[in-house]
């Protein structure tokens, strides 16, 4: 699969652009770093929803070190409930999400991504960062077009997210090192739909250098050069 750089199509990516899939949406001007469940119910290989993610943390970090010195605004989101019936019928797909309550700590972003006290964690019940939320509303307030999402898993809330991103209006770019799941195998399927149909599946070098080109202005907004 092409990751943003110059790479000979496959057969079946080479199908898929013949039939009008795999085109591109491109960076915009103002971008923010989408940091995607990466809390600790999900970051622990030991608990019931948990997977070893420390290569996609790591990755998450490389852009956070440049993300945070220019300023380019970064949301951490973590699913929680105070409740358990806010899970809904999803509990009855997935009922491991109910370790994921609220004092648990497994709602907690995973400690090795240094989360600061200025950066928002937004709590979501469900698996698309926009259902539910304020999202979208909080990105057109704040001029935000391009949104770098980063985290897991890549089958669920990251390809759940780049869809509602390309509905709400919103370049969704998916650095490929920067997301995870459970098992390669839905993990691939989903970086190939999501480039196929949503979004920008790309290399974190791509994201890296996009994102040392974001100027920051002088009244807080970010805008890429």
């Amino acid at each position: 699969m092409t990751n943003g750089t110059h790479q000979e199509l496959s057969p079946v990516e080479a199908d898929y652009v013949r039939r009008g899939f795999l085109g591109k949406v491109g960076f915009g001007k103002k971008p923010c770093i989408l940091v995607v469940d990466l809390n600790k119910g999900f970051t622990d290989p030991t608990t019931a929803m948990g997977a070893d993610l420390s290569q996609v943390i790591s990755a998450v970090n490389e852009l956070l070190e440049i993300a945070r010195p220019k300023g380019i605004p970064v949301i951490f989101t973590a699913i929680a409930y105070d409740n358990i019936r806010e899970a809904g019928l999803w509990l009855k797909k997935m009922p491991g999400l109910a370790c994921l309550m609220v004092g648990s700590g497994m709602e907690k972003i995973d400690e090795r991504l240094h989360a600061r006290p200025d950066e928002q964690v937004l709590v979501k019940k469900f698996g698309s960062c926009f259902f539910g939320t304020a999202l979208s509303h909080q990105l057109i307030a704040n001029g935000i077009d391009t949104i770098i999402l980063t985290g897991t898993s890549t089958s669920g809330c990251i390809r759940a997210t780049a869809v509602d991103a390309l509905q709400h209006g919103f370049r969704a770019v998916i650095p490929r090192e920067a997301v995870g799941d459970r098992a390669p195998e839905p993990h691939e399927a989903s970086l190939f739909d999501i480039q196929a149909k949503y979004g920008d599946v790309v290399s974190i070098e791509d994201v890296k250098n996009y994102l040392e080109t974001v100027v920051v202005e002088q009244d807080g907004d970010v805008a890429g050069q």
